[in-house]
């Protein structure tokens, strides 16, 4: 893919670090602010960035794996989140209204069959995924389709002058997915990146711990090949955010990326484009034991430490008004000689 950050010109970039640094203010006074800024100005290659129709994305889906008990909710919990988030009674939807950003419900293979409902894409790909213990979580040809949808999705939203996008997901059983992508991706023992989830106890953890366990020494090494990692052990939501993901950099769109389970999703598009990560802002830093773990091997670090560990986006929906101060002091605070304040001696 032909995108990269790194390719904006040195002269734009020194511009912009130049108009940071003669505000009103002490040089790095503002802090994260300045970096947010630095980073929303060069995606977009300009020294008057503007934030236009928000966007988060929620993509919903179950998992075979669920049958094993690796968490502490019924599936039947997915769906009817999906239907709670249609009527808007879900945190995603409290937060996504008092900052004015728009939500997108997707259906992308959900256990359950929903009425038609405007607010619901439907991008179905499966009632679930396989239970990945006993079998590869879903096909290449599912895989791809997957992440097609995620990208097409992404293609409408910037289609209607949305230039900032968040993911968020629902699915009972996706920390055990996100998991073991994390655990394949990067090398790592599963026991360092299992948390307890939706709220496992101390026997709920050590079985989830056992079965994924059972689950990884079930296949072949997959070497850090992420196609092979979302076949094997996936979930169709982590699947369409990658692609999502994906084209969101592609357009040059800001990306707002969420907890856990998006961030293994990241992950999975890092590991095919690396250029992915210079178009995100990691949100938050979530309570689920191997998220911070994610972001250290990232090297990235989270703008917010709220100790949240829900998902749905919500920790790209409660930052965003972060973003916009970054924004507004870049944009609108006055410089040294615009405000006839003198400089440091």
């Amino acid at each position: 893919m032909e995108f990269n950050i790194e390719k904006v010109s040195n002269s734009l970039k020194d511009k912009i670090q130049h108009k940071i640094n003669n505000k009103t203010k002490p040089l790095g006074s503002l802090g994260k602010l300045e970096q947010i800024a630095l980073k929303i100005s060069l995606i977009q290659g300009t020294l008057t960035p503007e934030l236009n129709n928000p966007t988060i994305i929620v993509f919903a889906s179950d998992h075979g794996i669920c049958s094993e008990k690796v968490s502490a909710y019924p599936q039947d919990v997915t769906h009817q989140m999906v239907l709670n988030f249609l009527n808007c009674g879900a945190a995603i939807n409290v937060f996504c209204r008092q900052n004015n950003i728009a939500i997108k419900i997707v259906d992308a293979g959900v256990n359950f069959d929903f009425p038609e409902n405007k607010n619901l894409i439907n991008a179905k790909i499966g009632y679930g995924t396989k239970n990945f213990l006993a079998e590869p979580a879903m096909t290449i040809d599912e895989l791809n389709q997957a992440i097609k949808k995620g990208m097409d999705i992404v293609r409408s939203v910037h289609a209607e002058d949305s230039n900032v996008i968040g993911f968020g997901e629902m699915g009972i059983g996706n920390t055990s997915s996100a998991s073991v992508i994390m655990s394949q991706l990067l090398g790592l023992n599963i026991e360092e990146c299992i948390g307890r989830g939706a709220g496992l106890d101390d026997e709920g953890l050590k079985n989830k711990a056992e079965i994924l366990k059972r689950a990884v020494n079930k296949y072949s090494k997959t070497n850090g090949d992420a196609f092979e990692v979302l076949t094997k052990f996936g979930g169709f939501e982590i699947a369409m955010i990658t692609g999502a993901i994906l084209q969101a950099a592609e357009l040059k769109m800001l990306i707002l990326i969420d907890g856990f389970i998006v961030t293994s999703a990241l992950l999975a598009a890092y590991f095919l484009d690396k250029n992915v990560i210079d178009y995100c802002i990691f949100s938050h830093v979530s309570d689920e034991k191997g998220h911070r773990i994610m972001l250290d091997k990232l090297g990235v670090e989270p703008v917010l430490d709220l100790r949240m560990r829900l998902g749905e986006g919500t920790g790209a929906a409660v930052v965003y008004p972060v973003i916009l101060s970054a924004v507004a002091f870049f944009n609108r605070m006055a410089s040294f000689d615009s405000a006839g304040v003198s400089t440091k001696i």
